[in-house]
């Protein structure tokens, strides 16, 4: 018997993640593993949990299910069933690319068949990047017990430390569950360093160090370290 699939729910409606996992329960190839209310805490536990499946619902506030498969780095993508009332419009656009889904409210036939395609396509990935958007225009934050969409023309810079992945406003630190490479493929923001990226219409100076190095001051007198590996390329999209 083949292993069973871990699996998270994504919807902000409560009784239609209930009803779903509800149906999960009763199926020998899926481990409900976690559950999250919208697509912020679902970023999260995805990272957290690293899921098979996820069963994503694509109309959620803030950050749609859509919007946050682009937040996703596509080498360690779970596989994604597209949870969604009828939108003739989006279902389409899921036949097209052979994406599975299921609409609302669900039918166990279906999902029934869902699952043994799952099984039937264990070993291979779609490409999402066909739905998605190419680029990420806010980036969803957690900060003083509030969760945030801070626009991306907001932010100076972006950074890995300790406790994940930071972004510097002017005025706030905030962490993000988006990695570095994930901004850096769908962001204005640049490598400046193995551990920074910026954003270069927050650049005020930039001051040259020994060997080879230098460091970014921001508009808001933040400071940023540039590697000799980045300053190169830096320089060439600052025109000098």
């Amino acid at each position: 018997m083949n292993d069973k699939f871990s699996a998270l729910i994504i919807d902000d409606e409560h009784f239609a993640r209930e009803e779903l996992i509800d149906l999960l329960q009763e199926s020998h190839d899926i481990e409900v593993i976690g559950e999250a209310t919208n697509a912020i805490e679902g970023l999260k536990k995805i990272h957290q949990l690293k899921p098979d499946v996820v069963f994503l619902d694509i109309q959620m506030p803030m950050v749609t299910g859509i919007d946050l498969i682009a937040m996703l780095d596509p080498e360690v993508m779970p596989k994604i069933i597209f949870v969604t009332a009828y939108d003739q419009y989006a279902v389409q656009a899921f036949d097209d690319n052979a994406f599975d889904y299921l609409l609302k409210p669900i039918d166990p036939k279906r999902l029934n068949k869902t699952l043994h395609r799952l099984q039937e396509t264990r070993h291979t990935q779609p490409n999402y990047q066909t739905i998605t958007p190419q680029y990420i225009e806010q980036i969803p934050c957690i900060g003083h017990q509030r969760i945030m969409l801070v626009n991306i023309a907001e932010v100076e810079f972006a950074c890995s430390e300790v406790g994940g992945v930071k972004i510097q406003t002017m005025d706030q630190k905030l962490t993000t569950q988006l990695t570095l490479k994930v901004l850096e493929e769908k962001t204005p923001l640049m490598r400046c360093h193995r551990q920074y990226l910026i954003h270069l219409k927050a650049i005020k100076e930039i001051k040259l160090i020994d060997n080879g190095l230098a460091e970014i001051v921001t508009h808001s007198h933040h400071t940023v370290p540039v590697s000799r590996r980045y300053f190169k390329e830096l320089k060439e999209r600052l025109g000098f």
